[in-house]
């Protein structure tokens, strides 16, 4: 197994750059829903098969693009980006920021936009492929390039998988994937174990009766049902959870009313979840279940609340030893230093996960920074998952989230090539 970038992937790197350029730029302008991605798949497909060697099949899982290079014996390697965008309005101010609109799975119409750095994983996997498939005489095995669909709604990996994934295309000796964040550019961040939290995330409908705003007597209130129960619910983490222990309950949505004297007869919230301790997950699901029901009833509702799941990730776990193996390969790629370990899971979560799980394949999954630098002053990386970021940069979901091109590209490209050289046997 090799543990560092061969020059010949580095001098093609440098020759694709301009192309992986305008393909980032393209892709982030047309982004596209969970389970919507077609023009992304078809762009995908085309970058595949204009690459010597991929074997590509499309629609798996409805939306999703799986490529796969066979070259000689040696271990089969799974390399997993996601492709969906979110229903944000972009407000990067970039010559390439997106315009787009799609239609949302309720019938709203919402803008479009690649707030969580889809569309880099995208082009950094399109990359890393071509660089593959360009120097075959540098390594062996089989590469399965996995472009996943609807991962924002924790759909897209159970889809692939469950349209027959296991029986048709070859398995894996280990799954590996990147994500990129709100990070210095230049730095990876992992570890080995838990890495990113389980998430759940429900819809709560609160049924009152409604009325006159001048006579709230004779009316059962859903405003005030759904700010007692958001009010309450804030109490879980901070009264009910150890302070030891990690979790986070997040209200994102709240409906009701469509007049400022009218009391409606329902009210609506989005719930979200996030937990690292299967334990302390089920206390806090049911903590939130209890003070649902128990508000309703002290509102005097005249129905009980409807409590629906809308999604859930698992925990996102990394394999110890794997782990090892793959820092290895991105240390080699990016520098000693580059490679920090996290202190503790982060509360984001992924569905990549699942395909270790139902392939029975260790997983990796790995943080690479796309932050210019000065944004930190003098913050060593090293400090920022307990010290936390800068004041105002720009997050994950958020309408500012932008990756700077240059060096994310690059970086991203070489750390994923890093990561997979490090799996695969060495070339004649």
């Amino acid at each position: 197994m090799t543990t560092s970038v061969p020059t010949v992937f580095a001098d093609g790197l440098g020759a694709l750059l301009p192309a992986l350029r305008e393909l980032y730029r393209d892709l982030h302008a047309h982004p596209e829903l969970s389970l919507q991605e077609t023009r992304t798949a078809g762009v995908v497909a085309a970058r595949l098969r204009a690459q010597s060697g991929w074997e590509v099949t499309e629609g798996v899982g409805g939306t999703g693009v799986v490529g796969v290079l066979r070259n000689g014996d040696g271990p089969t390697l799974l390399l997993r980006a996601d492709m969906d965008g979110l229903p944000v309005l972009e407000a990067t101010g970039l010559p390439y920021a997106s315009v787009d609109r799609a239609t949302d799975p309720d019938g709203n119409d919402v803008p479009v936009m690649h707030a969580c750095g889809h569309d880099m994983h995208i082009t950094c996997l399109l990359g890393v492929a071509a660089l593959l498939a360009g120097q075959r005489d540098a390594w062996r095995g089989t590469v399965v390039a996995v472009f996943q669909p609807a991962e924002e709604t924790a759909e897209g990996a159970r889809k692939m998988l469950d349209d027959g994934f296991a029986e048709r295309f070859p398995k894996p000796d280990v799954c590996l994937a990147q994500h990129v964040g709100p990070f210095p550019t230049g730095v990876v961040l992992t570890r080995p174990g838990a890495l990113m939290a389980a998430s759940d995330s429900y819809r709560v409908r609160l049924f009152g009766r409604g009325g006159h705003g001048s006579s709230p007597e004779t009316t059962v209130d859903p405003v005030v049902m759904a700010a007692a129960v958001v009010m309450r619910l804030q109490t879980v983490v901070s009264r009910e959870i150890g302070a030891s222990q990690a979790a986070v309950v997040t209200v994102g949505a709240i409906h009701a009313g469509t007049k400022e004297n009218i009391i409606p007869d329902e009210a609506e919230l989005k719930l979200n979840i996030r937990s690292v301790d299967p334990v302390v997950r089920e206390k806090v699901l049911a903590a939130v279940d209890r003070i649902v029901r128990a508000e309703v009833a002290a509102s005097g509702a005249p129905k009980e609340p409807e409590i629906t799941p809308l999604n859930a990730f698992p925990l996102t776990v990394n394999t110890v030893d794997a782990t090892a193996t793959t820092i290895d390969g991105l240390r080699g790629a990016l520098g000693e230093d580059a490679v920090l370990t996290l202190p503790q899971p982060l509360n984001g979560s992924e569905d990549f996960g699942l395909f270790g799980t139902e392939l029975g394949a260790p997983s990796v999954f790995w943080h690479f920074g796309g932050a210019d630098r000065a944004a930190f002053g003098g913050i060593d990386p090293a400090d920022l998952a307990t010290h936390g970021f800068p004041a105002g940069l720009p997050m994950n979901h958020s309408p500012l989230f932008a990756p700077l091109q240059d060096p994310t590209i690059e970086l991203g490209v070489r750390a994923m090539l890093g990561a997979a050289l490090t799996w695969l046997d060495g070339g004649e």
